[in-house]
C-alpha cells in the first residue's frame, strides 16, 4: 500500500512539474499536496485517478478540478488530464527584467498536461489571464519550450471568436532608467 501511494504521489508531482516549468522556480522545491474525495491507482497500467473536488497545491500553483487522471509512459514521462466545470488554476511566474513575478490564472472544461512534449492544452471555454492580459477561446495551446501560444475559436459554433485583451507595455523611454554609477569625483583638497 505504501509503495502504491508513493507511486501515485510521484505521478502527481511529475505532472505538476510539467505545468510549472515557467512558473516560480521555487515551486519546484515545494511539496505537492493533493486532496480529493477518492483516489485509485493501478500500478500495472501506470495510472492514478483523483476524483471529487480535487485540489492540488505545489508552492504558488493551485489546481482545482473534479477529476485528475495521471498516466506514466515507459520512459517515466507523465501526462495529466484534469476535467471539471471548470478546471481552474493559479500560479505565480518568475520575476522578469527586474519586475516582480505576475499571477497567471486560467480555466477550461478540460486541461491536458504533457510533460514529455512540454505542452499544456486548455479545451472548452478556455481562458488564460497573465497579469492584466487575457486570452479566451475554445482551445488554447501553450508550448512551454518555445513560449508559443495558439488560441482557436469553436469551429462548429457560428459567430464564435477568439478574444484578447493586451495591456500597453511601457516603452523603454518610459521605463525607469537604471541607476548610473557616479563618476569619480575629485576629492576636496586639504
Amino acid at each position: 500500500m505504501r509503495r502504491r501511494l508513493a507511486i501515485t504521489l510521484a505521478a502527481a508531482i511529475a505532472a505538476v512539474s510539467a505545468f510549472s516549468a515557467k512558473a516560480e522556480k521555487a515551486d519546484r522545491e515545494k511539496p505537492t499536496q493533493v486532496e480529493a474525495n477518492r483516489m485509485t491507482s493501478d500500478e500495472a497500467r501506470r495510472i492514478s485517478i483523483f476524483e471529487g473536488n480535487v485540489v492540488l497545491t505545489k508552492g504558488t500553483l493551485q489546481l482545482q478540478a473534479e477529476r485528475i487522471v495521471v498516466r506514466q509512459d515507459a520512459d517515466g514521462f507523465q501526462t495529466a488530464s484534469a476535467s471539471g466545470n471548470p478546471v481552474r488554476f493559479r500560479q505565480k511566474s518568475d520575476p522578469r527584467g527586474g519586475a516582480e513575478g505576475v499571477w497567471i490564472e486560467g480555466q477550461a472544461g478540460r486541461i491536458e498536461i504533457d510533460e514529455k512534449n512540454e505542452r499544456i492544452e486548455l479545451h472548452q471555454n478556455a481562458q488564460v489571464t497573465r497579469d492584466k492580459d487575457e486570452v479566451r477561446g475554445s482551445y488554447i495551446l501553450y508550448d512551454q519550450r518555445s513560449e508559443f501560444f495558439s488560441v482557436s475559436s469553436a469551429k462548429d459554433a457560428p459567430g464564435s471568436r477568439v478574444r484578447a485583451v493586451i495591456q500597453p507595455k511601457p516603452a523603454e523611454a518610459d521605463a525607469p532608467a537604471p541607476a548610473k554609477p557616479e563618476a569619480n569625483k575629485p576629492e576636496a583638497r586639504k
